[in-house]
């Protein structure tokens, strides 16, 4: 599926926050729809890495954001882990896509298992099932042989196994500049028209 409309994103408790809210920023720069479910480790690395707040509370998240990046009413919508009546928990109104960024391997071990004991396992288990595109970034270092036993499974199901892990024949010249290789990858793999980075054999076809 190419040019979503409506994406799940969920956060999770793996270092690499600021690809997910990178990742957040562009999508609804673009004019997606976009369901955010984060995890309780989530909002610890969101703090410690970024010095970001978020909310316990999914309608006070959802808020903070709507604010932020003056939203219209209804294009971002958060839910809490165990809203089993979210539009993500049931194949009869799945979104479009979704990724998991940052993606913890405890995360990626339960949806490769078929579990589903809380919403971002939940939606990651319909979007398989419905054949949606489920893009999974893990940040990691090194895998274990169970890690990467975990991605191959999840790959044959039809998941894209994206891991955080920015190039560098573009020259980056600040930390956004890293963040925002990763962030594009994951847009071309959604099919989402971006400027964040050269494209590779553009300059020379110019």
């Amino acid at each position: 599926m190419k040019n979503p409309q409506t994406i799940t994103l969920a956060l999770t408790g793996a270092s690499g926050m600021p690809y997910g809210i990178r990742l957040l920023e562009r999508l609804l720069a673009e004019n997606k729809q976009v369901y955010l479910l984060y995890s309780q480790v989530a909002q610890i690395v969101a703090q410690q890495e970024m010095k970001l707040a978020l909310p316990s509370r999914a309608k006070e998240t959802e808020i903070f954001f709507n604010q932020l990046y003056h939203l219209p009413a209804g294009q971002l919508r958060v839910f809490g882990r165990e809203e089993w009546f979210a539009p993500v928990a049931s194949g009869s109104n799945p979104a479009d896509a979704m990724v998991i960024c940052p993606c913890t391997m405890g995360t990626l071990a339960a949806i490769a298992a078929g579990m589903s004991q809380n919403l971002i396992e939940r939606a990651a288990d319909v979007t398989l099932k419905e054949n949606r595109p489920l893009i999974i970034v893990p940040r990691e270092a090194p895998f274990s042989v169970i890690h990467l036993e975990n991605m191959l499974k999840l790959a044959r199901s039809g998941a894209v196994v994206l891991p955080a892990n920015p190039g560098f024949y573009h020259h980056p010249q600040t930390i956004q500049d890293m963040v925002d290789f990763v962030v594009a990858r994951i847009l071309d793999h959604l099919g989402i028209q971006h400027t964040l980075m050269p494209r590779w054999g553009a300059e020379s076809q110019q």
